[in-house]
C-alpha cells in the first residue's frame, strides 16, 4: 500500500520553509513527515500530512509548484539493528532506494520508515513476504 507525498520545488531563499509551514499551519493540516533535500538552484521538500489533496490544492493557489509521488510507509522496529534487518530484505531482492526518511514519532515499539522506489508493489510484497509491515494512511492518522 502507498502514501502520498507531496514534493514542493523551493528557491533556495530564505524563509521559504517558514512560509509553507505557515500555510500548513493557517489551514489546520498536520505533518507527520517532513525532509528537504538541496542543491545549489532549488530545494525539493517532501511531506507527508493529513490531508494530501487538501494540502497541495492550498500549496498550488499560493503559487507553489509541486507533484505526488507514491512512497511506502515501512515498520521499522525501534531496535539497534531495525532498519539494517529491513535495508537487507530489500537489498537482497535487488531493490534500489531512491531515498528514505522517518516519520515523527513512533508507536507500540516501532518507527515508520518512508521509501521512495520504482515499484512499489514490488517493495511490498517483498517486505510481507518477509514478515516485515508496511504502514498505511490510517496507521499515520492520514485522511
Amino acid at each position: 500500500m502507498t502514501i502520498p507525498q507531496i514534493s514542493v520545488f523551493l528557491e533556495n531563499k530564505a524563509g521559504q520553509l517558514a512560509d509553507i509551514t505557515n500555510i500548513l499551519s493557517e489551514n489546520q493540516v498536520n505533518m507527520r513527515a517532513i525532509n528537504i533535500a538541496e542543491t545549489a538552484d532549488y530545494g525539493v521538500l517532501r511531506l507527508i500530512v493529513d490531508d494530501a489533496s487538501r494540502a497541495s490544492s492550498i500549496l498550488l493557489e499560493q503559487g507553489f509548484i509541486l507533484t505526488m509521488t507514491p512512497v511506502v510507509g515501512v515498520a521499522v522496529s525501534d531496535t539497534p539493528g531495525g532498519l539494517s534487518k529491513v535495508l537487507g530484505v530489500i537489498s537482497r531482492a535487488n531493490i534500489d532506494v531512491e531515498y528514505m526518511y522517518s516519520v515523527f514519532g513512533q508507536k507500540d515499539g516501532q518507527a515508520c520508515m518512508i521509501f521512495r522506489v520504482a515499484d512499489t508493489e514490488k517493495l511490498s510484497a517483498v517486505l510481507e513476504e518477509n514478515g516485515i509491515g508496511t504502514m498505511t494512511g490510517e496507521n499515520l492518522g492520514l485522511h
